[in-house]
């Protein structure tokens, strides 16, 4: 799995726990829907700006949104 594909596995994880449609995440964090599902699907690594805005629209921390990045995680990326 790559970065982009774990982060928007955590995003999707996250939006569906609060039962937002990609729409409703997309106005909540003033960015597209196109542009929430192409993170979801992992084909894009968001911005720092980008994981600040989710977070916004998600109402969580920042950290919830890269917990999925344990040291092992990291270990087995190819950074």
């Amino acid at each position: 799995m790559t970065d982009a594909e774990i982060f928007g596995k955590r995003v999707r994880e996250l939006r569906e726990k609060r039962r937002l449609s990609q729409e409703k995440l997309a106005q909540a964090s003033n960015l597209t829907t196109g542009f929430v599902s192409t993170i979801e699907s992992g084909k894009k690594t968001p911005s720092l700006t980008t994981v600040l805005k989710l977070a916004y629209g998600l109402k969580v921390d920042a950290a919830e949104l890269l917990s999925g990045f344990t040291f092992d995680v990291l270990r087995k990326l190819k950074l």
